[in-house]
Formats: C-alpha cells, sequence, structure tokens
C-alpha cells in the first residue's frame, strides 16, 4: 500500500511532480493539463457542478490505469474515474480546488469478444453503449440495456452506476447482466475476474460489489456482459390515459397476457410531454387529442411467427373499451418508432431548456407508483404554487423521475435554493411508501447527505467498512456516495 505523503510536503511541489510523472506514464495523447482542454471534464452533464482538474489522465490500457492509480495514491491525490460525464447527480465531478485527477475511460474503447454461443459481449470500459449494442447486433444478438444517452455514456460508468434503462421491467439492471470484470484495485492491483461463467460459487461475488460503487472502490476497466437473443419482431404503441392508474391497470394486463414479449412500459404527463412538443424541435405528438397522461408499450420476442402485433392490438382494444386507454397509435415504420421513443427519450433535455428543474430518481413498488405520482404532486404544488410538475419513467420497474421544473415566472437561482426542500417533499412521500430516493441515477455528489437518514445503521456502517478496506486513504472518488 503506498504510504501517505509527508504532512511537511509543498503541495504545489508535490503537485507538478505527479503530473510530471503522469506525463512520463501517459505521453503526450494520454494526459490533458491546460485548463482549455480540461474544463470540460469538471462539468457534469446538468450543470450542477463546476471542478478544476488537476489534470485528465487518459490511458490507453488498463496496464496505464493502474500506472495512474499507484502513482495517484504515492502522491495523496483523489482520483475521479470518468465515463461519458453523463450522470445525473455529479458522480464523476472533480473537486475545486484542483487536487484531483480525472481518470478519463475513453480510450479503452476496443470490443475485446463477441461469443454468440456463450451469449457474451467483452469490452473495455470506454465503449459506448450504442458501439456496444452495435457489437452483439453484428453477432445477430441484443445486448438489452439502454438509456436515453447510449450514444455518449460509456460502459465502466453504466456499470459503476449500476444503470436501469428502459428494459429493465425484462432483463434488469446493469449489475443484472454483468458475468465478470476487470477492475484496477485502489492500490493499483488488477483484479482479472472477467469470466464468461454463467455458474461460479466460489466465494465472495466481488463483480457485485464494484457494480454500482461509483467509482469509490476501484476503476472498472473491462466487462462481460450477458447478451439475449435477437428480437425478430418489435412492436410499439403511443396510449394516451385518463389516470396514472390506468396506466398501471395497461400494464398489468400487458403482463398477464404475455410477460416475456413486454420489453418496456414507460410513463409519462401530459406536462411532461407538452414540455417536449414545444422544446424539441420535430417532436409532434401522434394523436389527435392531448392527454394527462401517456404510456409508451414495447414488445419484442425473438419468436418467429408470434402475431405480436395482433396481440398488442387485442389488449389495446380491450383497454379502449373499458375506459383504461382513451386513444391509441402503434407505430407503423422504422420512422415512426423512433419518432414515439422520442417523445420519451426528451423528457430530461426538454426540462432543461424550460427552466431550472429538481430531479428526483426514486423507485416504489410498482403497484404504489400512482399514489407516488398523486401525493407528491399535491405536496409539491402546496409547497410552491406554480411549480411545474414532470414526473415520468419506468413504471413497469416503480422508478419514476419525478421532476420539477421552476415556475415560469420564477428566477432560476431562487428555484434552485429550494432544492433540498423539494427533494425533501418528494423525499417524506416516497419514504412513506417504502421506496428508494435513488434508483438508478446513483447518489454521487448531490445526494451523500441522505445517506444517513435512509440507509444508516448497520447498512451505512458496512458500506464504511468496506470503503476503509479497499480504499484506506479515501483517494478513490472522494465526496461521492458516503457523506
Amino acid at each position: 500500500m503506498p504510504d501517505s505523503p509527508s504532512p511537511r510536503s509543498d503541495p504545489a511541489a508535490d503537485r507538478a511532480r505527479l503530473v510530471a510523472r503522469l506525463g512520463e506514464l501517459l505521453g503526450p495523447r494520454g494526459l490533458l493539463t491546460e485548463p482549455a482542454d480540461t474544463a470540460p471534464y469538471g462539468e457534469d452533464w446538468r450543470r450542477l457542478y463546476c471542478g478544476r482538474p488537476l489534470a485528465v489522465a487518459r490511458p490507453a490500457d488498463t496496464a496505464q490505469v493502474a500506472a495512474v492509480v499507484r502513482a495517484c495514491m504515492a502522491a495523496g491525490a483523489g482520483v475521479v474515474p470518468q465515463g461519458g460525464n453523463t450522470s445525473m447527480v455529479g458522480g464523476a465531478v472533480p473537486a475545486a480546488d484542483g487536487s484531483e485527477v480525472v481518470l478519463s475511460l475513453a480510450r479503452l474503447n476496443r470490443v475485446r469478444a463477441v461469443d454468440a454461443i456463450d451469449m457474451t459481449l467483452t469490452v473495455e470500459a470506454g465503449v459506448t453503449l450504442k458501439a456496444a449494442q452495435q457489437a452483439a447486433a453484428e453477432a445477430d444478438c441484443l445486448l438489452p440495456l439502454s438509456v436515453a444517452s447510449e450514444g455518449t455514456a460509456q460502459i465502466g460508468g453504466i456499470l459503476a452506476t449500476n444503470a436501469g434503462g428502459n428494459n429493465t421491467v425484462r432483463y434488469g439492471n446493469a449489475r443484472d447482466l454483468v458475468l465478470g470484470l476487470e477492475v484496477v484495485l485502489p492500490d493499483g492491483a488488477v483484479w482479472n475476474g472477467l469470466r464468461r461463467l454463467h455458474k461460479d460459487n466460489t466465494g465472495y461475488c466481488l463483480r457485485q460489489l464494484f457494480v454500482g460503487a461509483e467509482g469509490t472502490l476501484g476503476v472498472i476497466t473491462a466487462a462481460v456482459l450477458k447478451l439475449a437473443p435477437r428480437p425478430r419482431a418489435v412492436e410499439l404503441a403511443f396510449c394516451a390515459l385518463p389516470s396514472c392508474a390506468a396506466a398501471l391497470a395497461l400494464f398489468r394486463r400487458l403482463q398477464a397476457r404475455d410477460p416475456a414479449a413486454l420489453q418496456a412500459f414507460e410513463y409519462m404527463s401530459g406536462a411532461g410531454v407538452e414540455l417536449v412538443l414545444r422544446h424539441i424541435p420535430g417532436a409532434a405528438l401522434p394523436l389527435a387529442v392531448p392527454s394527462g397522461h401517456y404510456a409508451l408499450v414495447e414488445l419484442a420476442t425473438p419468436r418467429p411467427g408470434a402475431a405480436l402485433r395482433a396481440a398488442l392490438e387485442n389488449v389495446l382494444e380491450g383497454a379502449l373499451a373499458d375506459g383504461l386507454v382513451t386513444d391509441a397509435v402503434i407505430a407503423g415504420s422504422v420512422a415512426q418508432h423512433a419518432a414515439l421513443w422520442r417523445l420519451r427519450e426528451a423528457q430530461a433535455e426538454a426540462q432543461k431548456r424550460a427552466g431550472a428543474n429538481v430531479k428526483n430518481d426514486v423507485s416504489v413498488p410498482v403497484s404504489k407508483v400512482p399514489e407516488l405520482i398523486a401525493r407528491a404532486s399535491a405536496a409539491c404544488a402546496a409547497l410552491l404554487p406554480g411549480i411545474r410538475i414532470v414526473p415520468f419513467g419506468h413504471l413497469g420497474d416503480g422508478n419514476i423521475h419525478f421532476n420539477l421544473v421552476q415556475p415560469e415566472a420564477m428566477d432560476p437561482a431562487d428555484f434552485l435554493a429550494r432544492g433540498d426542500a423539494i427533494m425533501d417533499t418528494v423525499g417524506a412521500v416516497v419514504r412513506a411508501l417504502d421506496g428508494s430516493f435513488s434508483a438508478e441515477h446513483g447518489v454521487g455528489r448531490l445526494k451523500p447527505h441522505l445517506m444517513p437518514a435512509w440507509r444508516g445503521g448497520a447498512e451505512l456502517a458496512t458500506m464504511r467498512r468496506i470503503k476503509a478496506a479497499l480504499d484506506p486513504l479515501g483517494l478513490m472518488n472522494p465526496g461521492k456516495v458516503l457523506p
């Protein structure tokens, strides 16, 4: 284990020596030090935090990642792993004092292997999710992870945050698709756990320790992911509904009809869709009359001749007759399929363009989603009249992004100053319904203060012991997850 730096050392000189050492290890392509070059790595997607990296290390392989980590540990400098930097909770932003090194995984971008018999994909951490999906498709397989930022988000970050996404209802979260990992530990040692085994019952399941740890226990450099058979038929419907309760009832009918075919079930509020129509060029409502509630339903199957469209039409016809659905359209082309998904995927961007917003990535039992939306909406409206309530997300797995946009006439800074009160208001409803304050975005830098109240006692104490055992100097992604 590297020694701590001497308390009598000159911090500025220590940092200069570290930067010089990183330059030796990585060469000119592998290290960014000029402020103009490092600035984009210091700001998160939501622009909640603006840090100042000491430098941005861009290793080209796992050996270089390990060398960077060892050098930083020896110098007592924090290491902030960063993938596509799409975190919603500031999970990959360095401190503002210029003391931390951003470790970009972007150059670890190789697909190492695809095995269509074992149904596995081995990729490095810097491969984007979109590129990983394409590699699977070329082998006539499906990588079922799907998130809105898949063109930018990288595999390492997706696993480090245990991303969920649109297909969780059928395939589970990211951790459910991981068979093996390669990880650089805080002392610079490399754990090669890139096993393609579907069964391996040999002690502690270490890979699950690093999935969801947000880079606080080590740096994921490669992974073996499970693949699924490629769908032979996909059908997508956009439905208008009278209530969120009707959306839940429609979901239950689809589950009862063919649970193996239900790939996504996404809820959107009328207010959220209206913001997309207003702020996203080219977005259009495919129905004649706007509604207060919408659902996007996707069915998929690898079974040839499964008559998927007829099954979807049958369920929707019954739902229309019973008043659960007021109108619906089924995608008739690839272009229409993409346009319908855009109404869902552009929710976050539309809210960002509409003004300052407070995001709540929460989950409750699936049966409690309508109650969550009703109670939290009433509570937020009472707290701040005029607040725009735009919940959306994965109703099928109980994860709702209960987002709030500033009242149109309110100053954005004044609204954000009330962010904690707004999150606490939503959180009180979530706690009452036995839910979680973070469903898929993680804890990051935004939410560690919530951990003692929500995960205190033996649970948080155990997390602290694991952190102390693996990272005794506390230099892996400092300030994230643990308070």
